[in-house]
């Protein structure tokens, strides 16, 4: 019996070149990786590096610039004139009551955030936990200018908010939180606790995610190990969960602190005729024509914002992010 052995040719190990301009690239990405990867960083690096930054560098040189107060010209000579004018009272007064607003609404946006972040890490489940993130990120889909102008048809004084609050015979309660000097003002629409109410609804999910996603990270056996200890839940909270959860309260912060830091249009839109530091900044570039008092206003932010960083950095914000 004779049994015919047929013989195939052998598959090379190493493929030949392919051929034409396209596999003589396909064959040079593939010998050299690293090439293929600094072309691949290489346009989005070309953008922060001359677009951004180059442009926070040029903001950064006409700060120290000045204008002539006799022409209005800006006069081109290096000098630290227009960062003495930010000690004036008036700027100085912009800028602590943009600092201040920011640190309120990140605070009252820690306290809503956490509860609300707890319940989803430790007891939703399935279709609740989508039901949660849904109800997070929505707000997030819906145009930012219409959410604000929402709310100044829910605060105004002929609003539903004030329409609840008289059919509750709580009326007298808002009169009289109106008419105290910093907060009130003639309704919620135009006063500095509506901005502050706008705020902390806007940034809020930025709060309420990484705080969600720290809360998962911790153990549930550590909770329930501290019960077995004898802890109570204030014990539990003040030694065990807040200081795992932290990173994630000061990685929201990280957002809501330097949203609020730069915005300008809620307090345009909602608030009173004291300026924040973004609106300093679009009323001197723009109808002052102070353009280096206004690119001084600019750093103020990015200066608060370095600090908070390095800081959050050294609290492992970062690994909640």
């Amino acid at each position: 019996m004779t049994i015919a052995v047929v013989q195939s040719n052998p598959t090379p190990a190493i493929l030949p070149g392919s051929g034409g301009l396209r596999g003589a690239l396909s064959d040079l990405f593939w010998r050299r990786p690293k090439f293929l990867l600094l072309l691949m960083l290489l346009p989005p690096v070309l953008w922060l590096g001359i677009v951004y930054i180059g442009s926070l560098f040029a903001l950064l040189a006409q700060s120290f610039f000045s204008i002539d107060e006799f022409s209005g010209l800006i006069n081109r000579e290096f000098t630290l004139k227009t960062y003495g004018d930010l000690f004036q009272a008036a700027n100085l007064d912009i800028i602590l009551r943009t600092v201040t607003m920011a640190a309120l609404v990140t605070l009252a946006s820690a306290v809503i955030a956490f509860p609300i972040a707890y319940y989803a890490a430790r007891y939703a489940r399935g279709r609740w936990k989508a039901l949660f993130y849904l109800g997070v990120m929505l707000p997030l889909w819906s145009s930012y200018l219409v959410k604000i102008y929402a709310w100044k048809l829910i605060l105004a004084k002929e609003g539903i908010l004030t329409w609840l609050l008289a059919k509750l015979n709580l009326l007298w309660l808002l009169e009289g939180w109106l008419s105290l000097p910093i907060v009130g003002g003639n309704s919620l629409s135009v006063s500095f606790t509506g901005t502050f109410i706008v705020f902390v609804y806007v940034w809020l999910p930025f709060m309420i995610l990484p705080v969600q996603a720290a809360l998962e990270r911790v153990p549930g056996n550590l909770v329930e190990a501290s019960s077995d200890l004898g802890a109570s839940p204030g014990q539990t909270f003040r030694n065990v969960l807040f200081p795992l959860a932290l990173p994630g309260i000061v990685a929201g912060s990280i957002f809501t602190f330097s949203l609020t830091l730069g915005d300008y249009i809620i307090p345009q839109i909602i608030g009173t005729s004291r300026l924040f530091i973004g609106q300093a900044v679009y009323s001197q570039q723009g109808t002052a024509g102070n353009i280096p008092l206004a690119a001084a206003f600019t750093v103020v932010p990015i200066v608060i914002m370095g600090f908070y960083l390095w800081g959050a950095k050294r609290m492992g914000a970062f690994d909640a992010l």
